[in-house]
C-alpha cells in the first residue's frame, strides 16, 4: 500500500461522509482502495479461507472490481462493510510503506433491529497470534457501539476454531447458541457456535 495511505478513514453513515480515526497501537483500518483487487483476489480464493467464510466459489477480478467500486457505498444501503487491516506505518519493515495483513467485516447490518454480523481474516499464518485481530476487533466494537449506536453484534464460529473464540470471549462475547451438524467439511458436519456481544 501507499505511504499516503491516511491514518483516518472515510466511511458513510446515514449518506454523511464521516471522518474517524480507526486506529489503534499497531495496527489501522481502513477503507478498501482499487490497488486491493489483487490481495481481495487471493484471498477470496484461497480454499482454506472458504472453510470459515462459506464461501462456496471462486470469485473473478470483474466481480472484485465491482465490489471494489461499490464498497464507498452507505452502510445503511448495502448492509455491510469490509475494512482493510493495515500495519501502522512507523512498524512496517518495508520502509515507509504499510503492509496489508487482513480484512474485518460487518454484515447483514440490521438498523432496525440494531445488530450486525462481525468476522475478521488475518491472511498470513505468519501475521496470527501477534495480537492484530484482536486489536481490530477492539476498535470496530468501539465504532459499532458509539458511531453506529448498535445493540448487539455476533460471529459464528465453528466449535474446532478454538482461537476464534478465544478471541471473541476475550472481547466480552458469550456463547448463547449451538448449530449442530451446521457446516459440511469433506464428508462430515460441524457444529457452529453463535456468540453474541450486547451492549
Amino acid at each position: 500500500m501507499n505511504s499516503n495511505t491516511s491514518p483516518q478513514a472515510y466511511l458513510r453513515v446515514r449518506g454523511k461522509r464521516k471522518k474517524m480515526k480507526l486506529q489503534g497501537k499497531h495496527i489501522l483500518l481502513r477503507a478498501i482502495e482499487p490497488a486491493d483487487i489483487d490481495v481481495l483476489y487471493k484471498w477470496e480464493n484461497d480454499t482454506e479461507t472458504w472453510k470459515v467464510s462459506n464461501t462456496q466459489t471462486p470469485f473473478s477480478h470483474f466481480v472484485l472490481e465491482q465490489y471494489i467500486a461499490s464498497a464507498h457505498q452507505d452502510i445503511y444501503s448495502t448492509k455491510q462493510l469490509r475494512l482493510m487491516i493495515d500495519l501502522n506505518l512507523d512498524l512496517s519493515s518495508k520502509g515507509g510503506e504499510s503492509q496489508t495483513i487482513g480484512c474485518i467485516d460487518l454484515f447483514d447490518f440490521d438498523p432496525s433491529n440494531l445488530r450486525a454480523g462481525i468476522g475478521v481474516l488475518i491472511a498470513d499464518k505468519t501475521d496470527r497470534r501477534k495480537g492484530y485481530a484482536s486489536e481490530a476487533l477492539e476498535i470496530l466494537i468501539e465504532y459499532c457501539f458509539h458511531t453506529l449506536n448498535l445493540h448487539q453484534l455476533y460471529c459464528n464460529i465453528t466449535t474446532d476454531n478454538e482461537s476464534s473464540v478465544l478471541l471473541f470471549q476475550k472481547h466480552g462475547f458469550q456463547i448463547t447458541g449451538i448449530k449442530k451438524q451446521w457446516i459440511r467439511d469433506g464428508d462430515k458436519f460441524k457444529d457452529e457456535l453463535l456468540l453474541q456481544k450486547i451492549r
